[in-house]
């Protein structure tokens, strides 16, 4: 814009100056010829009427006299007297166009340029009474010769000139040019500026505050999204149309610490599913996959969004499953396990009742087989309502509320109700502590310390003992179960609270446990928010302690 302004300026001032000259030379040069015609005019009318009074003889005198050219030309052209000539020798003059005026008017003029342009000769001609014309001409300096003359200084003058119009084109530039250039646009009606700029800066100021207001509200909702993102446990990763990683939040960067999350896609993960889901999307399709890494399961759900005229952006979800997934593959174990326990008791009271209907027993064998059909029913019947307890405890328990429960009393029932199996199995029972009471479900609780005990009794051996103890450890309640049996594997320990793991299949069998004791045992304890401790040694015993919340100490 400045040099815009300034080239308006100097072109202005040049074109000025420029005319001005060309008009002052014209006015010069008008000036001048007038004069001299007039000058001439009066000459001419002088010798006029001194030839009248003394005849064409005073010619000679009075072109001694005058310093102008004097001529007398003949009606028929012929020039008869010329000051500054020989008239002999003269051509004829009848056509030259002061001499053709005078003729017909009375009067004429005329001007001529030399050659060279430097001079130029004004004539002025007059019809005497005896038809001859008198011609009085006069030499003079033309507009142009005077030019010529005093090129130099006119060069010089022309070099000032120009150097003055820039010199002045440019301070009338930074002049006109500093109130707009110092503008301040963050604050426009503060600016001492043009008037006619007033509206402009009006507007300036009503669009900075609208844009202030936009980017506030930019920033609040960016903001937001930060946040929501920071705080998300999904990755999320979005995609511009060429590919490029526009953004990755902290849970998409945490599952890739050691990839760089910019630049392409590619330089996130070289996953073939994860490659696949993010090309389908910036294709233009919705796409879906799953990804394993570092022992994690990870679902994948990639998006299309249109750019106008650029493609399709992606957008792609990340959700860790590896909880659902687990989840998903035990419950399918569970499900055939529960499948395989269900029709093994099934099976066994099907075929002994089908031997039975075709009478194919004898009838010293009917009640044999009756018991074993009812022990398979006890079984079944077992398996169904430790199933049903499970289910409840997925559930919070059921509909039993938690009450004041007294662990020293509790263990006692639990000891009359296996006393006869354990002298069955030829083991000691007992119950040691003191009494403490817990707030808790007094059946799930019963049955926790039940199963403990069962499976320290059924995994013992004869001889052996299981010692049920209750009191406190550094003010927490606690019930603690050991016993002098098999033991447990430290591979097995870790999943021994499985539904249906058994670690002695064979002995399970003889057993006839479910499978679920140890089950029930781990989600009853979450239940009441207690800690559960396994301490086990192969071949000489194990001892499982449940270590209730202090705050339920009383």
């Amino acid at each position: 814009m400045r040099k815009r302004v300034f080239n308006s300026i100097f072109l202005t001032a040049l074109v000025t100056m420029l005319l001005t000259v060309s008009l002052l030379l014209v006015a010069v040069h008008s000036g001048l010829s007038h004069s001299t015609r007039s000058r001439l005019a009066a000459e001419c009318s002088a010798i006029t009427a001194e030839l009248r009074t003394g005849g064409q003889g005073e010619l000679a005198r009075i072109g001694r006299v005058y310093a102008d050219r004097i001529t007398l030309i003949a009606p028929d052209g012929r020039v008869l007297y010329d000051s500054t000539q020989d008239a002999a020798t003269m051509d004829d003059h009848g056509s030259r166009p002061e001499v053709l005026a005078a003729q017909q008017h009375g009067v004429g003029e005329s001007s001529r340029l030399s050659a060279t342009l430097s001079e130029q000769t004004y004539y002025y001609a007059q019809q005497l009474d005896d038809g001859t014309v008198l011609r009085v001409a006069a030499m003079a300096d033309s507009a142009f010769g005077a030019v010529a003359t005093a090129s130099p200084w006119i060069v010089l003058i022309v070099l000032l000139t120009l150097l003055v119009a820039a010199l002045l084109a440019s301070w009338l530039t930074h002049v006109f040019l500093e109130p707009i250039v110092t503008l301040d646009l963050k604050v426009p009606l503060k600016n001492d500026a043009y008037d006619e700029l007033s509206p402009l800066l009006h507007r300036m100021d009503k669009q900075n505050r609208k844009i202030e207001a936009q980017l506030g509200e930019l920033k609040r909702r960016q903001a937001e999204f930060d946040d929501i993102t920071a705080r998300m446990d999904e990755g999320l990763v979005l995609f511009s149309a060429q590919g490029d990683i526009v953004f990755a939040n902290r849970a998409a960067r945490a599952l890739f610490p050691k990839n760089e999350a910019a630049g392409a896609y590619l330089t996130l993960c070289r996953d073939p599913e994860y490659i696949r889901v993010v090309e389908a999307a910036l294709g233009g399709e919705s796409a879906h996959g799953r990804l394993e890494k570092d022992g994690r399961v990870h679902s994948l759900t990639a998006s299309s969004v249109v750019e106008e005229g650029q493609g399709h952006a992606a957008v792609l979800f990340m959700v860790d499953i590896t909880a659902r997934d687990q989840a998903e593959r035990q419950r399918q174990e569970f499900t055939a396990n529960v499948s395989h326990e269900l029709k093994t008791p099934l099976t066994s009271i099907m075929g002994y009742a089908e031997i039975m209907e075709k009478g194919i027993v004898k009838p010293a064998d009917i009640a044999p087989f009756a018991g074993k059909i009812r022990a398979e029913a006890v079984r079944l019947l077992t398996l169904i309502e430790d199933i049903i307890r499970l289910s409840q405890l997925d559930e919070g328990g059921g509909p039993t509320s938690f009450e004041p429960v007294e662990l020293f009393a509790l263990c006692g029932t639990v000891r009359d109700r296996l006393q006869h199996k354990a002298e069955a199995h030829k083991i000691t029972l007992r119950v040691t502590g003191q009494p403490v009471t817990v707030a808790a479900q007094w059946r799930t609780l019963e049955q926790m310390v039940f199963n403990l005990a069962d499976n320290a009794i059924a995994y013992n051996r004869p001889g052996g003992s299981v010692t049920v103890e209750t009191g406190t450890a550094d003010g927490a309640p606690f019930v603690r179960v050991a016993d002098t049996g098999i033991g447990i594997a430290l591979a097995d320990q870790q999943r021994v609270f499985e539904r249906f793991y058994r670690v002695d299949k064979s002995h399970s069998k003889v057993t006839g446990g479910t499978g679920l004791g140890l089950s029930i045992v781990k989600h009853g304890a979450a239940l009441h928010h207690a800690a559960i401790e396994l301490d086990s040694t192969l071949g000489e015993g194990t001892t499982i302690t449940l270590l209730f919340p202090k705050t339920q100490a009383s």
